[in-house]
């Protein structure tokens, strides 16, 4: 017996998962189909109403799906418009990859150049730090050896201070001494020429008396003023004849004052003559 299908004039189906395609006129037979299903359903609930104790379950008519086979043309269609987007796919996915590949080139280019910079920069930091290291040690020694130079001109100049300093001394002190000498010379004149004078005066103004003998020695001792005036007259050592000392002492007063030694300077004058010692003996007088 034809199946459905067979009556309706479909083909074969191609497979289970195919879509039903009609051959005829497909809306007629879509009508045709709902108007036999509607008219089945309208049956069947005539036929349950009318029952009026027990309601029985009718069941359902099952209407399957069939499928029909397709046109050629169309899957031919559908089939190469499948290949056409496959193929677009994977031109698409390529060109995708090829400008994955491309963005990633690039930026592995980009990094190498920023690395690559990056190097550049470091050398250029660490050749400009070289540079300052080596400048400033340059200047350092520079800057030390002009130190060094201005100690060493300073010390030059310290000597040549001092040896100035020295021999500058050394002609103070050869004129100190010259001039030390030259006047103990002319002091040990002036003194000799006082002394000489106050002997001679004395011995002028000297009578020995009758008693004086051979080997007879009085000292006296006088005290005079800077002006030649006397202040005191002693003997220290007598001779043992009183005649003799009192001779002595006379002579000293009747030669004062000694006036000459106004012209000595006050210290000749108190180193020698303040205080000055004379010798009485018959044979001369001494001192």
């Amino acid at each position: 017996m034809p199946s459905l299908r067979e009556l309706l004039g479909f083909g074969k189906s191609e497979g289970a998962n195919n879509l039903v395609i009609l051959n005829g006129y497909p809306l007629a037979v879509v009508v045709a189909i709902s108007l036999h299903i509607l008219l089945l359903g309208g049956l069947v609930y005539l036929q349950s109403s009318s029952q009026s104790k027990a309601l029985e379950l009718i069941q359902p008519t099952v209407i399957k799906a069939l499928l029909i086979e397709e046109n050629p043309q169309i899957t031919n269609q559908r089939n190469q418009d499948n290949r056409r987007l496959e193929a677009k796919r994977k031109e698409t996915e390529r060109a995708n990859a090829a400008a994955q590949k491309k963005r990633e080139e690039q930026a592995a280019e980009r990094k190498r150049q920023e690395e690559a910079a990056q190097k550049r920069e470091q050398q250029r930091v660490a050749k400009q730090r070289a540079d300052a290291k080596v400048k400033a040690e340059r200047e350092k020694t520079l800057a030390e050896e002009e130190r060094k130079k201005r100690e060493a001109e300073k010390r030059r100049e310290e000597q040549a201070q001092r040896e100035r300093e020295s021999r500058q001394q050394r002609e103070r002190e050869d004129a100190q001494d010259a001039a030390a000498a030259e006047a103990a010379s002319s002091e040990f004149e002036l003194i000799q020429s006082a002394t000489g004078l106050i002997q001679q005066l004395v011995t002028e103004n000297w009578s020995r008396p009758p008693s004086a003998r051979n080997g007879m020695r009085a000292i006296i001792q006088i005290k005079m003023l800077p002006t030649g005036e006397l202040v005191d007259v002693i003997i220290t050592q007598s001779s043992g004849d009183p005649a003799f000392d009192r001779s002595a002492e006379n002579a000293v007063y009747r030669a004062a004052p000694f006036a000459e030694l106004t012209a000595l300077p006050i210290r000749v004058f108190n180193q020698n003559f303040r205080t000055l010692s004379l010798i009485f003996q018959p044979e001369d007088l001494l001192n």
